[in-house]
Order: C-alpha cells, then structure tokens, then sequence
C-alpha cells in the first residue's frame, strides 16, 4: 500500500494505487479539507451530492461535494478536470464506507486510553495527534461520539496516512453503538384536531380500521431510516386522506402520531407544521 505523502503534486501516484486496491481517493488541500465545488455546483446549485441521503458518488466531472468526489476510476483520477486539484494537492483522503471500512478516529491521548480498554484490537495507523483505528465493515458516520472521538464511514472521507499496523478486525457492535444517539425525551403536546374533522359519522364503521391504521402509520414513521421529515408529512397526509372527512380522528389518535415522530427526532413544532400542510394540502 502507499505511505502517506504531504509534497505537493506526488499525491496522484498515491491515489492511483490506492484506487487499484479498491479504495474510492480524493484530493485534499492544505488543512485537509476537500476542493471547493465547481462553479456550476457552486453554493450546492446543482442539487448535488450533500443534499443526498444516501451514500453514492458525485456526478460531477470535478472533484466536487467532498467525499462524494472520492473515486477508484483511474480515468477520473487522471483527468483533465481533477488535473489542477491534483498539482495543488497536499494530501490524499479516501472515503472509508465506500471501501467497506470503519475509522474509529481518536484525536487525543485520552481518546486513544479509552478505545483500548474499550474496543477490540485491529489495524491502527498513527495521526498528527493521536491514531486512526480501522476495521473491516461500513456504517453510519457521527462526530463527536465521545470526547476526543469520530466516527468515519458512509459519508465521510479521511486522510490517508498510510496502511498502519496490526490486523484489521470486523466492526465491533461497540463502535455501531457509538452512533446511536439516545432517544430525545419526548414531551407532551397539545393536539387539536380541527372540527371540521369530528362530528360526522364514520364510514368505516368499527374502530379496529381506525386502529390498524393509526399502528400503521406509527410503525411507518418508527421505521424510518432517512428522510425522518419527509416520511412524518406523508404519512400524516396519508391518515388524513383516508379518515380526515370521516369524523372518526380523535386527539388521541393523532397525538400517537405526533408522539412517533417527536420519538425519531422531530420537534413539536415539526409536527405542528407537517400536520397543518397536509390539512391545507387536502383542503380540510
């Protein structure tokens, strides 16, 4: 594997052999940090990569939207238009989730105490202020999990600093669980529903439809695993499609649903917003 390098204009060689292996490289600039968009993608004009959910590459012939540059065609990597990043290059980044890897990053002395009492022992590369720990499977990305500790995988890049020591171990579930953040405390709201939903007599005839329903779209919202606010509005627009003129809504009804949605993170006022938009959306 190639060993780090810091001299401007040596970093594609660098890349190029690490793309070989299988490795998605990008070129930093000076302070490790990725090249700047493109003008057309300039301020994210395009709707391009960091606006994504999903992990995947950019489509930018440039070397744009940071790690979603990072890249293992040769043909890229020597183009014409990566050719300026390249000369001005101060060093090489990969993106670990793209290669199937976790960097367990410890950025201090401290840090490093802990993962050693904490996590198992696999492939370790040094950094300018502590150690890279890596291991063999991909996941989601977080920073700051702990004092002095990030988590680089899916959508993320790091700097390449070598191919380190020791044999890289699969993914521990103790590094997974660093990225699941506790569930916030969720806190009561008032819901109302507006008249024009109650009082009619309900079509549907037994509370069990209702009831399905309502189990339905709680397990929709809980389910969620990106796009947490676009799933809350449709799922809302959903209920409300089906039961909205019927008369059968109750508070309780849709405080279950305001409750699932505060549970993935949205705030009260989130769910206020979502649920007026679909009552104008439907015309209640």
């Amino acid at each position: 594997m190639p060993q780090p390098t810091d001299v401007r204009g040596e970093c594609l060689p660098a890349a190029l052999s690490l793309a070989a292996s299988g490795v998605p490289v990008l070129p930093l600039r000076a302070g490790k940090v990725p090249f700047g968009n493109c003008p057309a993608c300039a301020d994210n004009a395009c709707g391009g990569r960091p606006n994504m959910k999903t992990p995947g590459p950019c489509t930018c012939p440039h070397p744009c939207h940071g790690w979603a540059a990072a890249t293992t065609d040769p043909h890229t990597l020597n183009s014409p238009t990566w050719a300026r990043a390249w000369r001005e290059a101060a060093a090489v980044a990969y993106h670990p989730g793209g290669a199937g890897l976790t960097v367990v990053d410890l950025d201090n002395t401290a840090a490093i105490a802990w993962a050693r009492a904490s996590l198992p022992a696999t492939r370790t590369v040094p950094t300018t202020r502590g150690e890279h720990w890596l291991y063999q499977g991909a996941m989601q990305s977080a920073n700051a999990v702990r004092p002095g500790v990030d988590v680089k995988s899916t959508m993320a890049y790091a700097r390449w600093l070598g191919s380190g020591t020791g044999t890289m171990t699969a993914l521990p579930d103790g590094v997974r669980a660093l990225a699941v953040k506790e569930p916030a405390a969720v806190r009561p709201v008032a819901v109302t529903v507006p008249a024009r939903l109650g009082g009619g007599e309900c079509p549907h005839r037994t509370p069990v439809y209702l009831d399905r329903g309502i189990a339905m779209a709680e397990q929709r919202i809980t389910e969620a695993r990106e796009a947490v606010h676009a799933t809350v509005y449709r799922t809302f627009l959903a209920v409300l499609s089906t039961h909205g003129r019927c008369g059968c809504l109750t508070d309780a009804h849709v405080a279950r649903l305001f409750t699932a949605a505060q549970a993935k993170g949205e705030t009260a006022r989130h769910c206020t917003d979502a649920w007026t938009n679909a009552l104008t959306r439907l015309g209640l």
